[in-house]
């Protein structure tokens, strides 16, 4: 789907406006329009990608693409972001900057502000971009009625589930990235071992993720008594792919089939006959790896279960726009209701 392509469902309000999809290293802004033919579709003609950590603020980010993109004043935001809400603030230890509701209100003059979680929003995409260009890396071509799983390694690891109804789909955001990590492997359980230096419980996260590819070189430099070496996840994944570094070869190769025991896991728990599709910032950059590697032997051993998860089709994403999409749809979509019982949960309409 092109930048200026993007459909979906419109609100009776036609005014235009903002979808932004803020993770821990990047942000990805849209501004959304009505279709010129009135039709109940919307379109996004300017998109752009940011990095966190070159803005003071998400209000100088919103600003900036604002002031660039936009001919008239936007006044609605629709903001798909990983975290949490305490009171006024939108908690998240991955983001450089705090993110206060009150601010982002006051500081862009917002008539509207809607807040979702950011797989939450991508889970409301599903529906609306074309998943033939996806990468099959497990099961049937064809998919199924049932729950769809749609999980993201990032700079954490996101996670939610999309229930299909006859009026409307059922979206669940989860934590599975605050699950305790498990260990399949006596290698894994001595690479449990010491990350649990840095703290006793490790999460899924904390190896799952693009930060958790770093604390898993580390791990895996330690057993092997290789003195630290602090790299970045790309450069972790590019000595990996160009094969100059072993101990990143190794890393990678670990990941991936840790990430297939750790998904067949959570098929298992949601049920995810719909088929699973994989997103993130990770795994695209890796895919090559991803293909050799163990992750769909490991998803697949599960015992008896195997023969089910055989029949689940698991495809890789690599769509950027994928969060502003689910954004802009979560938005125009939500009941009234749901509005209203949602804000006392905080993470939903401001």
């Amino acid at each position: 789907m092109d930048n200026g392509a993007a459909q979906e469902m419109f609100s009776r309000d036609d005014a235009p406006l903002i979808a932004a999809d803020v993770g821990g290293t990047h942000a990805r802004i849209a501004l959304v329009e009505p279709a010129a033919n009135g039709a109940a579709t919307f379109a996004i003609p300017h998109y752009q990608k940011y990095a966190c950590s070159e803005f003071p603020s998400l209000v100088a980010i919103i600003e900036r693409f604002r002031d660039t993109h936009a001919q008239t004043s936007v006044d609605r935001l629709a903001l798909a972001i990983a975290g949490y809400v305490i009171d006024d603030a939108v908690i998240n230890l991955s983001l450089p900057w705090t993110v206060s509701i009150s601010g982002l209100r006051n500081a862009l003059g917002l008539r509207d502000l809607a807040i979702v979680n950011d797989f939450e929003a991508a889970a409301h995409a599903i529906g609306h971009i074309d998943t033939a260009a996806a990468t099959l890396l497990s099961g049937p071509d064809e998919s199924v009625d049932g729950p769809v799983l749609i999980v993201g390694p990032g700079t954490g690891l996101g996670a939610a589930v999309r229930i299909p109804q006859a009026q409307r789909a059922i979206v669940l955001a989860t934590e599975a990235g605050q699950a305790t990590l498990a260990p399949d492997s006596e290698l894994e359980i001595a690479l449990l071992h010491e990350l649990r230096k840095g703290g006793a419980r490790v999460l899924i996260e904390d190896v799952l993720s693009g930060t958790g590819l770093v604390n898993l070189h580390a791990a895996i430099r330690a057993l092997h008594g290789a003195p630290a070496l602090v790299l970045t996840p790309a450069a972790i994944t590019a000595a990996a792919l160009a094969r100059s570094d072993v101990l990143a070869i190794e890393t990678v190769d670990v990941f991936c089939a840790w990430f297939g025991s750790i998904l067949g896991d959570l098929a298992l728990l949601y049920g995810a006959q719909g088929g699973i599709l994989l997103a993130g910032g990770v795994l695209p950059q890796m895919k090559p790896l991803l293909l050799q590697s163990r992750f769909v032997e490991r998803f697949l051993d599960k015992g008896a279960m195997r023969e089910a998860l055989a029949r689940t089709p698991v495809r890789l994403i690599d769509h950027a726009q994928l969060g502003v999409i689910g954004a802009a749809s979560w938005y125009f979509n939500r009941p009234a209701n749901a509005i209203r019982a949602r804000r006392a949960d905080g993470l939903a309409a401001a």
